[in-house]
């Protein structure tokens, strides 16, 4: 380290601080100190903190004073990149027409694998906020939009927490209005993750705040969600599952009596539903059931499912997939090993499926006396074995603390009591002269309503009901015997492999590499174009 040189420093920034408004007239002396970046390394902390200070007086030399700082920020030394990093927002505090180029900076050094070093540049970034919240957002979506995938992710994420954090705090209207605008156009070329992150972000501005702004949010899912294309189960990327769950998770916990499923249940009925089959289960190895997966969807989007279209039939393809899972009972003289399993969890979604939408043509299974027989035969052999087990799960279950109730097994006794609960109570509705559609249930799935606090709350009160005696449902002379059964324990959210969702095109000019620039970047079927969906981890 130089002394002549620190004191020499000191001496060109004493030249300025005294200059007071004739600061502009001492050019030579912010040029020394722009000179200063490549000296020892106090100089160089110095110097940040100079040319930070002085910045705005010399407008004929903001390029070089940035260049100067960026070298800063770029330098070995993890002290003297902290320091420059922090003195970065310093350069526009009193000339805004900078935020937009040093926010991008900021951006890219969002990259920074220090945590230390990352923790300052958030900092600087929320400093940048306060001061120009929409040259601050311009600056991170010019990385958003132009910059290499890393540094893309990470400025989503970053917003994502801020914004959700402190959202109300450092943006204004104007510049909500913008982030709002932009995200929509980031969203036409987006991996999953990433339409994860901006359903997220868009969430925590005013849109996820009222109806009219949560139909703007389900519009969303729904176009990225491709309804008006046909389901593609086969799909060796298995592309076409991932985004419906994707789209129909994130437009969810947005509908309400004032804003209808509709368009989704009828893309479940018209595409999902006849492909059924043909899309994977917990049998085949792939580690979650998405046929389930897909059944927990359409039980959860019947909830709030507006007049239907041709009603009739749609309702008759849930009734359809309803028997497949339904079986008459077995012959009086077969054995145990013939006897059908019973999938207590696809049970639940469809019969609660079937029960909401049934409500909008009650008397369509009525006037076919046939089906109706048919069917209650199905209904009374699957009650018995319904009670059966719940009678077992309320013995099980019986008398447990709060506490022994917290672990696994007894989770998932309590979760399997919940689902055969709600089919015992759609049965006996369904086993009405006529069906009737009346009950309403918590899918096991669900929190539980707010008269209950917990699974103890749950349980008491299910073992209470279940201590009555009840009028056992019957049908015919003849008593079916007691099948195979099965509660999933697939309830767990699946998270699918991301990939991409448009094939919409765009191309970037390039510009410099490093921080002082982004990379060109092109996008189309190779890059985020719907052809290579499965691209990137989450």
């Amino acid at each position: 380290m130089s002394t002549d040189n620190i004191e020499k420093l000191y001496k060109h920034f004493g030249v300025l601080a005294d200059a007071k408004d004739k600061v502009s007239e001492h050019e030579e002396d912010y040029l020394e100190i722009l000179k200063a970046v490549k000296g020892s390394d106090k100089e160089k902390r110095l110097a940040s903190q100079f040319i930070a200070r002085f910045f705005k007086h010399f407008p004929a030399l903001s390029d070089q004073a940035i260049e100067a700082q960026l070298d800063l920020c770029e330098d070995e030394d993890l002290a003297i990149r902290k320091q420059a990093i922090k003195d970065l927002p310093r350069l526009s505090q009193d000339l805004k027409v900078y935020t937009y180029r040093i926010a991008d900076i900021l951006a890219q050094l969002l990259q920074a694998q220090d945590p230390s070093e990352l923790s300052v540049v958030h900092n600087s970034l929320m400093t940048l906020f306060k001061q120009d919240p929409k040259g601050t957002l311009t600056g991170i979506f010019s990385q958003i939009s132009n910059g290499d995938d890393l540094s893309r992710e990470q400025c989503m994420k970053f917003l994502t927490v801020k914004i959700r954090a402190q959202g109300s705090e450092i943006l204004d209207k104007e510049s909500e209005d913008f982030l709002i605008a932009e995200c929509k156009k980031v969203l036409q070329d987006v991996t999953a993750e990433e339409f994860h992150l901006l359903m997220e972000l868009l969430n925590a501005t005013r849109l996820g705040k009222t109806v009219s702004g949560q139909k703007e949010l389900v519009d969303i899912a729904a176009e990225q969600a491709e309804l008006g294309q046909s389901f593609n189960p086969t799909d060796p990327d298995n592309e076409s599952f991932d985004r419906l769950v994707n789209c129909v998770k994130h437009a969810l916990p947005y509908f309400s009596k004032q804003l209808e499923s509709t368009r989704f249940v009828v893309y479940f009925c018209d595409e999902v539903l006849p492909q059924l089959h043909l899309v994977g289960g917990a049998e085949e190895g792939t580690g979650t059931d998405q046929q389930l997966e897909l059944l927990n969807l359409l039980a959860d989007l019947s909830t709030f499912c507006g007049p239907l279209e041709k009603a009739e039939s749609r309702v008759n393809e849930v009734f359809t997939r309803l028997l497949e899972f339904m079986p008459l009972p077995p012959d009086g003289d077969a054995d145990e090993k013939s006897e059908p399993r019973l999938d207590f969890s696809h049970v639940e979604c469809l019969i609660y499926s079937y029960h909401r939408l049934g409500r909008q043509c009650p008397e369509a299974l009525s006037k076919d006396a046939e089906k109706l027989k048919d069917f209650r035969l199905r209904l009374h052999y699957f009650a018995r074995s319904v009670q059966g087990y719940m009678k077992k799960l309320q013995e099980a279950l019986r008398g447990k603390t709060g506490e022994e109730l917290k672990s696994e097994e007894n989770k998932l006794k309590v979760v399997a009591l919940k689902t055969t609960s709600n089919i015992n109570t759609l049965i006996k509705d369904l086993f009405h002269t006529p069906p009737s559609f009346k009950s309403n249930i918590v899918l096991s799935w669900k929190p539980p309503s707010a008269s209950y606090t917990n699974d103890r709350e749950i349980l008491n009160d299910s073992v209470r009901s279940g201590s009555k005696r009840h009028t056992p449902i019957t049908f015919g002379a003849d008593s079916p015997k007691h099948p195979r059964t099965s509660i999933s324990n697939q309830r767990e959210i699946y998270t699918p492999p991301s990939g991409k969702y448009s094939n919409k095109v765009s191309s970037y000019m390039p510009q410099r590499g490093g921080v002082r620039g982004t990379r060109s970047r092109g996008r189309g079927f190779g890059g985020r174009g719907r052809g290579a969906w499965r691209g990137r981890n989450y």
